[in-house]
């Protein structure tokens, strides 16, 4: 039988793999636990097999866990992550709860997101999502509305934009992942070359359970997983 401890242990010998294969540090790399409909007790068990962060889909279920895990002080003090649709009405909480906020995708999210960290008295970290699929049910926004909106930052005081997310269609093979996972780099790339553009390199997040390996060979550094470290479910 799968365990939470063994998944992860499985997970970072492909994270090994692959970064082998595109001259990259494993170290590099971090690993996200989404655990969308995921027990308490899994994310203790994800923590204390080395795992730092937990991403969720859902406001409120996220503060539900963030309030259950403070009370086990045995439990190392994860940073959360929000990987799911933010919609603007439910920024204040997740600005208490959220260290990196990944589906930043429209400048009226900014604001909002903006406001409440300033009343919180807190610097916000976002990346922006990018829709690099052509499925019209993914969100984003699209690669010129993410430049625009980069050209935006530096007009709010209470966000830090720490790069891009992107999240690729579904396929029946990792590889047909590649084009979209290159489009996001080629723009961090280009961003990268604007005038004005911090000295701190953007980071990419993209890859999920089945096609992960690929996101990394293309550059990504933070991986959104799911089934693979709860389940140990994989795509062959």
């Amino acid at each position: 039988m799968d365990t939470v401890a063994g998944n992860i242990l499985e997970v970072r010998r492909r994270v090994s793999l692959a970064c082998s294969r595109a001259k990259r540090d494993p170290d590099a790399i971090n690993i996200v636990a989404v655990s969308k409909g995921r027990t308490v007790d899994e994310l203790k068990q994800a923590l204390e097999s080395g795992l730092t962060d937990i991403g969720e889909n859902r406001v409120q279920e996220a503060g539900f866990k963030y309030n259950a895990l403070s009370l086990f002080p045995s439990a190392a003090k994860p940073r959360w992550h929000m990987v799911g649709h933010l919609q603007t009405n439910k920024v204040k909480e997740a600005v208490r709860i959220f260290d990196l906020i990944h589906s930043v995708d429209s400048l009226r999210l900014v604001e909002e997101i903006d406001k409440q960290a300033g009343l919180s008295g807190k610097i916000q970290e976002i990346l922006l999502e990018v829709k690099t699929s052509p499925e019209a049910s993914k969100s984003g926004a699209k690669p010129d509305e993410a430049l625009k909106l980069v050209n935006s930052m530096p007009g709010f005081k209470n966000i830090s934009l720490k790069g891009l997310m992107t999240i690729a269609p579904l396929a029946d093979a990792p590889e047909k992942a590649r084009p979209y996972f290159r489009m996001l780099r080629e723009l961090k790339d280009n961003i990268q070359k604007l005038p004005g553009a911090g000295r701190q390199p953007l980071v990419l997040s993209m890859g999920m359970t089945d096609d992960f390996e690929v996101a990394i060979e293309e550059g990504s550094d933070l991986l959104r997983l799911g089934r693979v470290i709860f389940s140990g479910e994989r795509q062959e």
